[in-house]
C-alpha cells in the first residue's frame, strides 16, 4: 500500500522560510521519481518541483531560485526547502508520486504566507 505523508507546512510572514517534508511507504522509494505541487484557492494544481532517482532536479519558473528539492534514499523522504516566500505562495502543497502507472498524493500540508 503505497501512502505520502506530507508535514512541515505552517504561517509564516513574507521572506521567510519553510521546510516541508514528505515520508513515503510502500515503494522502491530510492528508484523512483519524486514531485511537489501546489494548489491554491479557485486555481488548479501546478507542478512546483522535480527530483528523479539519480538526483536531477526541476522546477516551476515562479519558485526556481527560492526552492529546493531534495531527498534522503535512507530515510524514505523528499523534502522542499522553501526560502523567500511570498503570500503568493500560499496553497496546500502535495507529494507525488507515479509507481506502477498509477498516480498517488499525499494529503497536502497548508503553506500560509502572510505580507
Amino acid at each position: 500500500q503505497v501512502q505520502l505523508v506530507e508535514s512541515g507546512g505552517g504561517l509564516v510572514q513574507a521572506g521567510g522560510s519553510l521546510r516541508l517534508s514528505c515520508a513515503a511507504s510502500g515503494i522502491n522509494f530510492r528508484s523512483n521519481t519524486m514531485m511537489w505541487y501546489r494548489q491554491a484557492p479557485g486555481k488548479q494544481r501546478d507542478s512546483v518541483a522535480t527530483i528523479t532517482s539519480g538526483g536531477s532536479t526541476a522546477y516551476a519558473d515562479s519558485v526556481r531560485g527560492r526552492f529546493t528539492i531534495s531527498r534522503d534514499n535512507t530515510m524514505n523522504t523528499v523534502y522542499l526547502q522553501m526560502d523567500g516566500l511570498k503570500p503568493e505562495d500560499t496553497a496546500v502543497y502535495y507529494c507525488n508520486v507515479i509507481f506502477r502507472g498509477r498516480s498517488y498524493w499525499g494529503q497536502g500540508t497548508q503553506v500560509t504566507v502572510s505580507s
